[in-house]
């Protein structure tokens, strides 16, 4: 996983603090960092999520996986190692986000704890929410909207790739027996706790 250090970089502080630009926004940055395998249902929910918080009137912004993968990660393939530094660039971009006043919804498989530990280290643990997407492999796999789990793709997480759930999320959904609709309802009833 890459660094980045260098003894000849120095932090260069703002005149602008967290709380001005919140004061601006009027409402504290937030990560909410959806994890679950694919299909499990993570970037509906979140689609339906970031919907109503910008209807809501509040700053709002949605992070997929397949999504930066055209871009900012576009190099990463999906060795445990690019997998990491996947997790580790998004990180880094949702703490920056999250410090701009903005909720920030992440949706990654992102399959290793201590990654998505990374990401609440990052982002400050009170300015971050681990929503677990909880479906199981099985119902994932009868899904499949992106036919993935009938190819044969090395290092699927899932399959021959682990996932490691979530040991304390503040947030598990049920996509078996509660809609996309409703599982955004869900958080965004949590997130108004927390950006009061």
């Amino acid at each position: 996983m890459a660094t980045g250090r260098n003894e000849n970089i120095v932090w260069h502080p703002n005149k602008v603090t967290r709380e001005d630009r919140q004061r601006v926004l009027g409402h504290p940055g937030l990560v909410v960092w959806f994890t679950g395998l694919s299909g499990s249902g993570k970037s509906t929910i979140a689609v339906e999520l970031e919907k109503m918080l910008n209807e809501d009137g509040k700053a709002v912004y949605l992070l997929d996986g397949d999504n930066i993968r055209h871009g900012i990660n576009a190099d990463l393939g999906f060795s445990d190692e690019d997998r990491n530094e996947n997790i580790r660039r998004i990180s880094e971009i949702a703490a920056l986000f999250q410090d701009a006043g903005i909720i920030t919804l992440v949706s990654f498989i992102s399959p290793f704890r201590k990654m998505r530990e990374y990401a609440r280290e990052r982002a400050g643990s009170e300015h971050f929410m681990e929503v677990y997407v909880s479906t199981d492999f099985e119902t994932c796999c009868q899904r499949d909207p992106k036919g993935l789990y009938k190819k044969n793709i090395k290092n699927f997480t899932g399959k021959d790739s682990t996932y490691e759930a979530p040991l304390h999320p503040e947030l598990v959904l049920d996509t078996i027996d509660t809609t996309p609709a409703e599982c955004a309802k869900m958080v965004y009833e949590e997130i108004k706790k927390r950006i009061r």
